[in-house]
């Protein structure tokens, strides 16, 4: 358990390269639905960080603004999405 004190976290994140992949994991996946909220709630009706998604014929790329699921998807008796997707990184990356 990392959160044990600073030797385990020191013995976990040991990694001469700089990369420190399995801090980022570790991160990413403690924070995860933290920042999915930050991100998607509370943001501006016309926020255009969705990815185009079903429209009213259930095809075709209509800009999703607030829910974010076709078919059965009810706008007045449906929550938002709330869960991450898992087929995007969503974390800001600076440019390379």
């Amino acid at each position: 358990d990392v959160t044990n004190g600073k030797k385990g976290a020191e013995a976990r994140y040991q990694d001469g390269s700089g990369d420190f992949f399995q801090l980022r994991e570790d991160w990413w996946t403690a924070n995860r639905h933290t920042v999915w909220k930050a991100i998607t709630c509370k943001a501006d009706t016309g926020n255009a960080y969705f990815r185009p998604t079903c429209n009213d014929t259930g095809r075709g790329g209509a800009q999703a603004k607030d829910h974010c699921r076709c078919n059965g998807d009810q706008p007045n008796d449906d929550n938002p999405n709330t869960d991450p997707p898992t087929y995007i990184d969503y974390v800001p990356q600076y440019p390379r």
